[in-house]
């Protein structure tokens, strides 16, 4: 953990640290700093000192050099005179904090998909700082109600907010630059699509499995090595590449006991496929009765993607065997257009395609505006035309699970005074315009990149791997292949209604052919269906959404009748209503247990 507060008020200007570390960290007059986390490196020359998480490249092979000879200490000057400059010549997973006592200075900055970065508050001249929302030694730290109803909504509480109102987080790709005047937050990295209309696909498909295989070996040391293995295209993929780097290699995968939710057959046939050491474990109710209050209490807020179970399992068999490595796949999807609703989205935009004369004088008033529409064989007409004529991002509300739900059946009135229910579609109506691309697969990329990537799915394999005590590695999200999937031609990533189509064509003869044209599963979880058999987990699921009941977050009367007749009648629906709330309840109960509603806090 890293953690502490400058105040610019009292910092004096003149002092220096007195050592070339700093250690556990260091106390001055207007600044404090508390270091204890592994992997975290701090360097310190006269009135200047930077602290360093994760293992940051040095693309520039000038500083490198520079680096190379005399340390990290050589980068002091230019990360504390230019830090956007000096940030776009580093590339791979890291945090820099830096300060500059002499210019009453502080900075703060997170690699391009926030798997390392800060929170922070400002309260008057002081700023406070850590690498999780729940350090963060703000004077003042209540929960924040409308980050609330932003986790229900997204499952999770997407940057820059966090649970606790005031402690904001950088966004991915950001920078804080603080003094006495001024605190800006700002992107020092913004992706570029160059979306050209075609390419030379054998050139291509040789950089690209080159790339993978630079990115899987760049963090292997020749001891064993674990990884991910659902046996999907991207985790097959990396233990495939793992399997040809020489060193030992063990995958593994959960399975369910539950139709169309095990996928157990593929990652079998890749581990075979492969030549590696496959361990298989099959998920059960128990686990996740024993396990649901240690994860949900290891993250510094409510965290509510239900694959973080099956990916803490995998990690901990990983770490019972002795190893401290994890590989995921995690990336490949978003990079090159694996996702499904890539190719339903795009089924949408072709109605941008019809005529203005023809939509406005007869497709809409016929189908919405008449009985016709409500005919059984033109019902699903006039809902695609409701659809497709909203625009993206606002498209993708009319599926969330709260507002189907009705926020006014969900919340009680007290919590919804004060509340923005339109304050996650602003959020993602800012990231989809702040996309650089023109083609839609790139814009649902880039979009992807921030609420799949950053704030949902790679916090969930951090998150668990961490927990289990293993570290995470995603060579899918090397910065080399980020750049080079930004080079390809849109429809390299979804040709016509084919998804990730380069992907699968560069990998032909590399990938078993049954994983290729699998469909996509993951590491779903069969939640909704086990809470109803499994009495120690329905009580726990029970007694979690109490707490929120308690607190005046969700409506008794909503509660009782989810677990009554919504979850019976359709348990893989509203099982994820009740996982949501579950995890929010044990992360209440674990880290936040005197907290009480208010008028604007909770």
């Amino acid at each position: 953990m890293i953690r502490g507060f400058i105040d610019f008020n009292t910092l004096d200007s003149k002092q220096s640290f007195t050592s070339t570390t700093l250690e556990s960290g260091v106390t001055l007059p207007g600044l404090r700093l508390e270091i204890d986390a592994d992997k975290v490196r701090s360097f310190a020359r006269g009135q200047q000192a930077v602290i360093i998480i994760g293992d940051p490249r040095v693309r520039d092979a000038s500083l490198a050099q520079r680096i190379k000879q005399d340390g990290w200490i050589a980068a002091l000057p230019s990360l504390c005179d230019a830090p956007d400059t000096f940030l776009k010549q580093v590339s791979g997973r890291f945090a820099f904090l830096w300060m500059d006592l002499a210019k009453g200075r502080l900075g703060l900055a997170s690699d391009r998909f926030n798997t390392n970065g800060f929170c922070y508050a400002q309260e008057g001249s002081r700023l406070s700082f850590a690498d999780r929302a729940n350090a963060v030694p703000a004077l003042n730290r209540e929960l924040d109600k409308q980050a609330i109803f932003d986790y229900l909504y997204f499952h999770v509480i997407p940057a820059p907010g966090t649970i606790f109102e005031n402690i904001l987080r950088l966004e991915p790709g950001s920078r804080l630059v603080a003094d006495r005047r001024h605190v800006d937050a700002s992107p020092w990295w913004r992706a570029h699509f160059e979306e050209p209309a075609d390419a030379d696909f054998e050139a291509c498909a040789s950089n690209f499995r080159q790339l993978i295989k630079n990115a899987v070996e760049r963090d292997l040391d020749g001891s064993r090595v674990g990884a991910f293995l659902s046996g999907g295209t991207d985790s097959s993929t990396v233990v495939g590449m793992l399997s040809q780097s020489g060193s030992p290699v063990t995958a593994y995968s959960i399975g369910f006991e539950a139709e169309g939710y095990d996928e157990m057959e593929f990652a079998r046939i890749a581990a075979k496929h492969f030549g590696v050491k496959h361990q298989p474990y099959y998920i059960t109710s128990d686990d996740l009765a024993n396990h649901i209050p240690a994860v949900a209490a290891s993250y510094d807020q409510p965290f509510g993607n239900s694959s973080v179970l099956p990916a803490y399992m995998c990690a901990k068999l990983a770490h019972d065997d002795g190893l401290t490595r994890m590989f995921a796949g995690d990336g490949g999807d978003e990079l090159f257009g694996g996702n499904s609703r890539y190719a339903k989205q795009r089924i949408f935009g072709l109605y941008e395609k019809v005529p203005g004369l023809i939509k406005g004088a007869l497709l809409e008033p016929a189908l919405m505006q008449t009985p016709l529409g409500k005919l059984p064989l033109m019902r699903k007409a006039a809902s695609y035309i409701e659809q497709a004529r909203t625009p993206l991002p606002d498209r993708t509300a009319k599926y969330n699970l709260i507002y189907h739900l009705g926020i006014d059946n969900v919340f009680p009135s007290s919590f919804l005074s004060g509340i923005d229910p339109e304050a996650p579609l602003k959020l993602q109506r800012r990231v989809w315009q702040d996309v650089n691309a023109h083609a839609l697969v790139n814009r649902m990329l880039g979009f992807d990149w921030r609420f799949t990537l950053a704030d949902n799915d790679l916090p969930k394999v951090i998150g668990a791997t961490r927990l289990a005590g293993v570290d995470a590695v995603f060579p899918l999200l090397d910065d080399d292949l980020l750049d080079f999937s930004l080079k390809l031609p849109p429809e390299y990533k979804l040709k016509g209604m084919q998804l990730r189509w380069f992907f699968k064509e560069a990998l032909h003869g590399f990938l078993p052919q049954e994983i290729i044209t699998k469909k996509k599963q993951g590491f779903g979880l069969p939640f909704g269906h086990w809470v109803l058999k499994h009495q120690g987990l329905l009580k726990l699921a029970r007694e979690s959404l109490a707490v929120l009941t308690e607190k005046n977050i969700l409506r008794k009367d909503f509660v009782d009748e989810l677990f009554t007749t919504h979850l019976p009648a359709f348990p893989g629906y509203y099982g994820e209503m009740v996982w949501i709330s579950m995890m929010f309840g044990q992360w209440l109960h674990a880290c936040q247990p005197s907290s009480t509603p208010s008028q604007n806090q909770i």
